[in-house]
């Protein structure tokens, strides 16, 4: 396992550092960069950026950007080009470029933090913790090794990120988590965690999450429900966090058209089922998937689709039918009754 002290020495060795977000980034991923970032300027760095794909629609991940006043940029893949030897590049929260990312396959990575299952990470520093909770974890290890100014904006991100992260400490949740949390604990501002708590919600939220309920098919122990077309995307694990609570649900997998692409979260407390294989074994030939045993999510480009039909209702009909079906397949699970 790399150490703080490694990932300083290499930190001292640059002049700027780039921090890649992951597409859409989670509380754990921007708290992650966030402290990150601060390392690096201890460290000596003066030219930091933080960089993010997609779109931070989630109305905590929001309020966490606006309450924390976080400095981020737009990823454009021109930003890599040039690159000077001792300009650095960093991943947290996710591993492989291409994956769950914008950056361009062949690109050299300098730094990778994450807690996602995934294999042949290369990069000069790897610290990759498959069985933390969040990686924020890991940046609060760093934090308290490497003697980092603690301030209240960073205490109350790390802290939000790994209650976020681990479900309040109900899914994945360690010993680390717990010792991290208690570190940051007195030094977070905790009218600033209600408010992340809590905040409020866009009406297309609730109508996909609605949509979601409408929609539920079960079978078994295993529900699959679609939210139809919404610029919602974080609805998908709002209403899959919601609907596997559901009596005798064990497994929920929700998927919805969301601008030029199909999403999918998963979730499952199941030991038998892996969510993550799941997602990726059933959609790896045309789009990706993964994640960990019981939280997972998915894409497929809608470009795949486009031959089928322009009509949206039978387009959403045709996106149904092939999805469900193929995770049928992977849980085996026949199509031909339902509960």
């Amino acid at each position: 396992m790399s150490s703080p002290q490694q990932l300083n020495e290499l930190l001292g060795e640059g002049s700027e550092i780039t921090i890649v977000c992951h597409n859409n980034p989670d509380p754990d991923c921007l708290a992650s960069a966030l402290a990150l970032g601060r390392i690096a300027a201890a460290a000596g760095i003066d030219e930091r950026h933080i960089l993010y794909s997609g779109v931070i629609s989630h109305q905590q991940n929001r309020a966490f950007v606006n309450l924390l006043d976080m400095d981020l940029r737009p990823f454009e893949s021109k930003s890599l080009q040039n690159r000077q030897p001792d300009s650095l590049l960093a991943f947290v929260d996710h591993s492989i470029p291409g994956e769950n990312n914008q950056v361009p396959t062949d690109t050299r990575v300098d730094i990778v933090i994450d807690h996602h299952p995934a294999g042949d990470i290369e990069a000069r520093f790897v610290d990759h913790r498959e069985e933390l909770g969040a990686v924020s974890t890991i940046l609060t290890e760093y934090v308290r090794a490497l003697d980092i100014n603690l301030d209240t904006d960073l205490a109350t991100a790390l802290l939000f990120a790994i209650r976020s992260d681990t479900l309040d400490f109900l899914r994945g949740a360690t010993r680390a988590e717990y010792d991290a949390a208690g570190y940051l604990h007195e030094h977070a501002d905790q009218e600033m965690l209600r408010e992340l708590s809590s905040p409020s919600v866009t009406g297309g939220t609730i109508d996909a999450i609605s949509m979601a309920i409408d929609n539920r098919r079960t079978k078994g122990a295993v529900l699959i429900s679609h939210v139809g077309r919404t610029t919602e995307r974080d609805a998908l694990p709002q209403a899959v966090d919601y609907l596997v609570r559901l009596e005798g649900v064990q497994t929920a997998i929700v998927f919805g058209i969301v601008n030029n692409s199909v999403q999918i979260s998963a979730r499952s407390p199941d030991a038998r089922v892996h969510v993550g294989n799941v997602l990726n074994e059933a959609f790896e030939d045309v789009g990706s998937g993964g994640g960990h045993h019981d939280v997972a999510g998915g894409e497929i480009p809608l470009g795949l689709f486009a031959d089928y039909t322009s009509d949206d209702a039978q387009l959403l009909d045709i996106i149904e039918q092939i999805v469900t079906t193929r995770l049928l397949a992977e849980l085996n699970l026949s199509d031909e009754t339902e509960d």
